[in-house]
């Protein structure tokens, strides 16, 4: 069992969920994120005032998977996601030591499903 963890741009969420949801994956939990990396912000003036953004909207997804469902979930959060630019985002990959379900009381990756 794993969790993939996974930020990308806020206007890539239909294309990535329509992805994943073509992959047969259509469990995810998704917030929002600020954050930034290599794009490093931007400068804006407002009101005659010169200030630099550097914490960018960005969206966090969280897809639990059994094994064998890693590599096409990757697969489907990359082809929603990409555009070529600096700032697409990122996936981490952690290993799940234990799931629970609460309704039934199932663990593993009975419980993920």
């Amino acid at each position: 069992m794993k969790l993939i963890i996974a930020y990308i741009q806020p206007e890539k969420l239909t294309a990535v969920k329509q992805s994943l949801y073509a992959a047969k994956i259509f469990k995810l939990s998704v917030t929002n994120a600020l954050g930034c990396g290599q794009q490093k912000g931007y400068h804006e003036t407002y009101r005659g005032v010169d200030t630099e953004v550097n914490l960018l909207k960005k969206v966090r997804l969280e897809i639990a998977v059994n094994d064998d469902f890693v590599q096409p979930t990757i697969d489907a959060i990359v082809k929603g996601a990409r555009t070529g630019n600096i700032g697409d985002g990122k996936i981490i990959v952690l290993p799940v030591e234990e799931t629970v379900r609460i309704r039934t009381g199932e663990t593993g990756s009975d419980a993920i499903g």
